[in-house]
Order: C-alpha cells, then structure tokens, then sequence
C-alpha cells in the first residue's frame, strides 16, 4: 500500500525542493520561508531611522527661509515653502562661486572615476588572466595598500605634488583619484570569474592582440564590475575632503565639498551665520542629488552584477 502524502510534500517533490518540517509537523524556515524576528525587526527599523533622519533634517531645513530657520525647530516646516529661493540665493552667492564649484566638482568624479574605473578593469584582467614576472608580490602590494587608509597618504602626496609644481592645480585632485586599489582587487576577482580563458585563447588563435582581446571580448563581460566600481570611485571622489583641502589654495579651484565648508566657516567668524548656514544646508541637499541620481540610473546594472556573482558563486 502507498502510503499517504501531503499536498505540501507533493508540490515540494514536484518542484525538487527538499521540504523540511519539523517533530510537531511544522515546516522549518527556508530561505523561500524565513522565521520572522521581532529583535531583528525592530533594530532594522531604528537602523532605518537612523539613516534617515539627516535627511528628513536636510530637507526640511532647505524649503524655510532664513526667519522660519531661525525661530522654528529643526523638523518644524516653516511657514513658507521658500525652496526655490533658497536654490536661487545659493547660485548668486559671491557671484555664483557655487556654480563653479559644482563644474570643478563634476570635472573630478567624470574623469576620475572613468580612468580608475578602466584601469582597474585592465590592471584585473592582467592579474586574473596574464602570466608575468612579480605578479604575486605585485598582488600582495595591492591587497596590503587596501587596508591603508587615504588620509595617511595625503601629507605624502602634498610633498610629492608640491615637489612637482602641481598643487593648487586640477592634476593634483585627478591623479590621486586614478589609482584604485579596491576596485583593481574587486576587478580581479571578477574576471577571474566572468572570463572564460578558453575564450580569450581563441581570440589570441584567431590573431588577436592583448590589448584588443581585453577591450573587445574581457571589457564587455566584465560590465556588471565596472559599474560597481565606477559608482565606488564617484561617491569616493564626490565625496573628497581632506586631499582638495591641503592640496588647493585657490576658491576656484575647491570641489563642493571644500567650498561649502568654507561658507560654513564663513558664517561662524562673519557673524551672518544664519544667512549663511540656510545657504550650507540649501547647498548640502543639492550636492547629495547627484548621487541619488547615479545610484538609481546604475542600480539595475549593480543589481546584475550582483546576481551573477551569486550564480557563479
């Protein structure tokens, strides 16, 4: 006699997932069917509200004029909606320094993501899929300057640069932003995955070249890792500090980030930090749009990134 099975059991054999249960006939959690946990539920939400409540700051403070950002409290709205103003006021400001901010901001994370970006693709492809005289000490270089901190290496660069003449000169923000130990080892990894090598030895049979072998049949395979690192090295530069700061003497020269520190020290020393401060916070929420921006247009390529990592995997 066939003995008697559940519907559940059957779907479950049907579909060739294992179906778990437990002594008492409850089924166990799956990864399709997790236990719920109300500690992890409610420390993911404070998380949340963590994260979000500078923003909710940010943004309520931007759309009140400088009266209601004195005299009302932070996530109070204030009685006017003086957003549009605020905007307004920021690109006249010292005649309109912030625009040029904004350009010299926009010229560092073009150029320097995109060459970091593709030299870490081909300092990967070379260490995942190229046999080279050094290649294990030179990957060894690269996985110990991950764990040293940029900030320690800004006093060194100020000296070489400054040795060189090119301080206070773009060149002295884009070189820096060029090397990427991170992204050459995130580079590696993937196309030492993503890369078949019996494809690039038919490319070399087929009288290929390396470097047209890498642009023409590596570079397009490893476009899920290029946008990821790309993203890494646009919020990286976008958000740079310190190096602009020691590097660059000039106003026209500052990124965003530099600039609106100085309207900020600005008011504090001028004694019109209130005028000054609602154009700061004004400010601050117009930088952060572009990297709203870039996250949401490259998301569906990190996501398959991701997603084939996971396969591979």
């Amino acid at each position: 006699m066939r003995p008697i099975s559940s519907p559940l059991a059957e779907a479950g054999e049907a579909s060739g997932a294992p179906i778990r249960h437990s002594g008492r006939g409850r089924r166990l959690p799956t990864v399709d069917n997790p236990r719920k946990s109300t500690t992890l539920t409610v420390m993911t939400a404070l998380f949340t509200l963590y994260c979000l409540l500078p923003l909710v700051w940010l943004v309520v403070n931007a759309t009140k004029s400088q009266a209601d950002f004195v005299s009302s409290f932070g996530l109070e709205p204030g009685r006017e909606f003086a957003l549009w103003d605020n905007i307004v006021e920021v690109f006249r400001y010292q005649d309109g320094i912030f625009s040029r901010w904004l350009v010299n901001t926009l010229l560092y994370v073009v150029v320097g993501a995109t060459v970091s970006t593709f030299l870490a693709a081909l300092g990967g492809y070379a260490l995942a899929k190229l046999d080279f005289r050094g290649k294990r000490v030179f990957l060894f270089v690269v996985l110990g300057s991950i764990s040293v901190p940029g900030i320690a290496l800004a006093i060194p660069q100020f000296l070489l640069f400054a040795r060189l003449g090119l301080t206070n000169t773009p060149w002295a923000i884009l070189v820096p932003s060029f090397i990427n130990p991170f992204g050459l080892y995130l580079m590696w990894v993937f196309t030492a995955e993503a890369v078949p090598t019996g494809l690039l030895e038919a490319a070399k049979i087929d009288g290929a070249g390396e470097l047209r072998t890498f642009l023409r049949i590596a570079l397009p395979m490893l476009a899920p890792a290029s946008v990821t690192v790309l993203l890494f090295s646009f919020v990286s530069i976008w958000n740079n500090y310190f190096l602009p700061l020691i590097m660059l003497k000039d106003p026209a020269w500052y990124p965003l980030t530099v600039g609106i520190n100085q309207w900020n020290k600005l008011g504090s020393s001028a004694g019109n930090g209130a005028l000054v401060q609602n154009l700061v916070i004004t400010s601050a929420l117009l930088t952060i749009v572009p990297l709203v921006i870039a996250f949401l247009s490259l998301q569906r390529y990190w996501q398959s990134g991701l997603s084939l990592g996971a396969i591979k995997g």
